[in-house]
């Protein structure tokens, strides 16, 4: 059933233009291009290309890695 309704999208600011060290799973999704839940698999398994930080009991994803992964390079 259509409810005419489009899903709301949370704009974020260019990855180039990130001063923080980390970002939540959302925004890492964001500009990954994948599901914030397939983020949450690469963390639960230990499978995926770059792996987060704990903060506070939060999964947070380093700035540096998600550019390094972009940018062709996975250390």
């Amino acid at each position: 059933m259509d409810t005419g309704r489009t899903p709301e999208v949370t704009a974020y600011p260019p990855l180039e233009s990130l001063t923080q060290p980390n970002v939540s799973t959302d925004q890492a999704a964001f500009y990954l291009l994948r599901k914030p839940q397939t983020l949450r698999i690469w963390a639960c398994r230990e499978s995926g290309p770059i792996r987060p930080v704990r903060l506070h009991g939060r999964l947070s994803w380093r700035v540096t890695e998600i550019k390094a992964l972009l940018n062709g390079s996975n250390s």
